[in-house]
C-alpha cells in the first residue's frame, strides 16, 4: 500500500495552484510526515502510524468531497487527480481506522499490566 499512498499523496504538490490545492497538499504530506518519528521510535512500521492519517486525511477527504460537489470550477486533470486521491486515501483510512483501534486497545492492555507506582496494586 505504501507504494501507492506515497506517490499519490506527494502528487498533491503538483496541484498547489488549484482551488484548495495548497491546503490539500499540506494535509496529504503532513499525514505522511508525522509518521517519520513514529517509524523511528518503532524501528519500522507500527499500527500507531494510522493516527496521523486519521488526523490529517479525514479533513482532507471532506475538503475534496466539498470541492467535487460544490460547483467550484476545476480543471479536468485536477478532478481526475482528486478522485484518485479520494479513492486511495479512503481505502487507506478504512485500514487506518481498524489499525488505530487495535493500537489503542493494545496500549490499554499494556497499561493494565504495568505495575503501579511503588509496585503496589
Amino acid at each position: 500500500m505504501t507504494f501507492i499512498l506515497v506517490p499519490v499523496n506527494l502528487g498533491t504538490l503538483a496541484f498547489v495552484d488549484q482551488p484548495q490545492g495548497a491546503l490539500i497538499a499540506a494535509l496529504a504530506v503532513t499525514g505522511m510526515a508525522l509518521n517519520i518519528p513514529i517509524m523511528r521510535a518503532a524501528r519500522g512500521m507500527s499500527k500507531a502510524m494510522a493516527l496521523p492519517h486519521l488526523i490529517c486525511w479525514v479533513p482532507m477527504v471532506a475538503i475534496i468531497i466539498i470541492l467535487l460537489t460544490d460547483g467550484t470550477p476545476l480543471t479536468t486533470g485536477f478532478v481526475r487527480f482528486l478522485v484518485l486521491l479520494l479513492i486511495v486515501d479512503l481505502i487507506s483510512l478504512g485500514f487506518d481506522l481498524n489499525d488505530s483501534i487495535v493500537w489503542l486497545r493494545e496500549r490499554q492492555d499494556e497499561q493494565k499490566k504495568a505495575p503501579t507506582a511503588g509496585g503496589f496494586e
